[in-house]
């Protein structure tokens, strides 16, 4: 079961695309003509670069136009398919794919296609050549592939079978299911997509929000399992391009294609192990239990601001490291770092980015297979020189080219801060504010990063994702997406924009790929932990008087709550009995800020309502264009 790739789903040149294709960890390409077309050389030129970098052209694609016409129009068809076999013996494959004809001459009567795909099948056979033919749900011929299945079965050719795409099977709401009738020997090529559950026209989603596997809303766990479970043996391929996703060149797409389609095939073999799909073996998808530290790479004048509002927050700066400038602030299982040393990763993020989050620590049941699992998918393993009497943690590259740790307790990984860390002796007694732990992260990217970055989630760990949201900002749209394990102790937030006077798009407009723009800390009593932070002088970002208007309308609360919310220039929102309250810090770090939450009655959402309203408030305070960040 080969995995294979088509090259039009590959953004760039035909020979870009064959060396990140074989770089991904590909086995073959399904050849688009137009790539064939546009590549500067001949057949046998093309066919020694295949070969150089290990892939085979295990099809050509793809044949259109060809059934249900008649006379000069028919017979111009078949002398087209005649000149493309001719191209695949030159490029020595034996595979085509022919899709149902949307020619606006062609005819449907079931005889004028039996005929046509009967001489289709017999020319192929000729030739020694296979063909899968794949309806399209918009074709003017064969819309249903159980309806083309039925139709190969009758023709009865070795040199003709079934070639399936899972978003034109399933995209219409259908089951897995249906396919259950069709068997695997007739089944010759499978390509895999996915997408969002959208009310649209299948042609108009196929063109313009096709995915990778994961990245939508499709069963294609369900549409695998089918299949293989009727004894398909092809090839699993992706055929997949949006104007989004290609932005980011040809390597990061197909490392992330490689890495979805990986991750899907060991999600349907786990279940079932005699699938033998033909993947790197892999770890399990990792728990994850929490958050063990957030690390922020600054020189002094920023990590000075930063001190300045940990302080107020009630944070205690408990540890300092033995030998380098990194300096640990505690408050709950809340661990924050700050990093000012001159050398290392850190320091480079910071001449990268400025101030910012350059690293993160997941809790997990076993670091080193989390590790293996993320490189197993084609993530990027992270080292940096270790120090005398320093832990070597596993770790990747992250979002923005920050990084992720990986902290268990099966080995001293978890002692970090005993081992790498001297206590600070404490000069005065601080009061805690009540915060326990972190609630969440908000990741804010750019749109065409997105998609990779909940795939590299969604692919290592064991989390669940939310619908999409659109969040309104005065000066354009926020795309969000959460992500969360299970039970809650990990929650992201991705947001995709694009670069400009956004709130989240100017956080971005300085920097090289993306970001954690805010960390929210979760309290039991939002209340106390107000007083406590006015006591301690937190500058909260100011909320209109407006605001606590519409939600006393909204939610019919009492004045004497509403005046204590809007006391605190706390947002509220309420969704099934659910409450959720929100505290929002002025934005430190060039657009970094803190958020305080407070989760009531199994409250599970982010508190979508309140995004323009706190968005709203934030942009006034954005720094004019054009003004440097530091």
């Amino acid at each position: 079961m080969p995995l294979t790739i088509a090259t039009s789903a590959v953004p760039g040149d035909l020979p870009r695309k064959l060396e990140a294709i074989s770089k991904a960890g590909f086995a073959g390409i399904d050849l688009a003509r137009a790539d064939f077309i546009g590549f500067d050389g001949n057949a046998a030129d093309l066919l020694g670069l295949v070969d150089g970098h290990g892939l085979k052209i295990s099809m050509m694609q793809s044949f259109e136009g060809l059934e249900g016409l008649s006379d000069d129009a028919r017979a111009s068809a078949f002398d087209r398919l005649e000149r493309t076999f001719d191209l695949m013996g030159d490029l020595g494959t034996e595979m085509l794919m022919v899709r149902a004809s949307t020619h606006p001459l062609a005819q449907s009567h079931p005889d004028k296609l039996t005929e046509d795909l009967g001489e289709l099948a017999r020319r192929a056979d000729a030739r020694g050549l296979r063909v899968a033919y794949q309806a399209l749900p918009w074709a003017r011929t064969l819309t249903r592939e159980t309806d083309a299945a039925e139709l190969i079965a009758a023709i009865d050719s070795p040199a003709l079978g079934l070639g399936l795409n899972s978003l034109f099977s399933l995209a219409d709401g259908s089951r897995p299911a249906r396919l259950g009738g069709v068997q695997g020997d007739q089944v010759f090529h499978v390509q895999l997509s996915d997408a969002p559950r959208l009310d649209m026209g299948l042609r108009y989603l196929a063109h313009h929000y096709q995915m990778l596997p994961g990245q939508g809303d499709l069963n294609l766990g369900g549409f695998v399992r089918v299949l293989a479970r009727a004894g398909y043996c092809g090839p699993w391929s992706i055929d997949t391009a949006t104007d989004v996703t290609t932005r980011n060149g040809a390597a990061a797409v197909a490392s992330d294609a490689f890495r979805a389609l990986v991750n899907l095939l060991d999600e349907v073999e786990g279940p079932e192990p005699g699938m033998n799909f033909d993947i790197p073996a892999l770890p399990k998808r990792v728990r994850a239990t929490g958050f063990e530290f957030v690390e922020f790479a600054a020189d002094e004048r920023s990590a000075d601001d930063m001190r300045t509002t940990l302080r107020s927050m009630r944070f205690r700066r408990e540890r300092q490291h033995r030998t380098k400038s990194v300096e640990l602030w505690r408050q709950g299982a809340v661990n924050i770092v700050i990093n000012t040393e001159r050398s290392g990763f850190a320091h480079s993020a910071f001449l990268a980015h400025g101030p910012t989050v350059c690293d993160m620590g997941l809790r997990v049941e076993d670091a080193t297979l989390t590790a293996k699992r993320a490189t197993g998918l084609g993530g990027s393993l992270f080292s940096q020189p270790v120090g005398a009497g320093e832990l070597d943690i596993p770790a990747v590259r992250g979002v923005g080219g920050s990084v992720v740790h990986f902290i268990d307790e099966k080995s001293d990984l978890h002692r970090v801060w005993d081992i790498e860390f001297l206590p600070v002796p404490r000069t005065e007694a601080t009061q805690p504010a009540g915060l326990r732990r972190i609630d969440h992260l908000a990741q804010t990217m750019r749109h065409e990063d997105m998609q990779s970055w909940l795939l590299f989630y969604l692919s290592t760990f064991d989390m669940r994702k939310s619908p999409f949201v659109d969040v309104h900002d005065p000066a354009g749209h926020v795309h969000s997406q959460a992500i969360q394990t299970p039970e809650g102790e990990i929650r992201l937030n991705l947001n995709g924009t694009e670069p400009g006077q956004t709130v989240a798009g100017a956080f971005i407009a300085d920097k090289f790929g993306a970001g954690v723009q805010h960390i929210a800390l979760l309290s039991d009593d939002i209340f106390e932990t107000s007083a406590l932070l006015a006591a301690s002088g937190f500058q909260r970002l100011a909320i209109p008087a407006n605001y606590y208007a519409h939600i006393q309308s909204t939610y019919d609360l009492d004045e004497a709550m509403v005046a204590r919310i809007k006391a605190g220039n706390i947002l509220y929102s309420r969704t099934d009995g659910g409450e959720f309250f929100q505290i929002y810090s002025l934005p430190i770090l060039g657009g970094f800020f803190f958020e305080i939450v407070e989760r009531r009655n199994g409250y599970t959402g982010y508190g979508a309502r309140n995004a323009p309203v706190r968005i709203a408030a934030q942009s006034r305070l954005l720094r004019p264009a054009g003004m440097p960040l530091r």
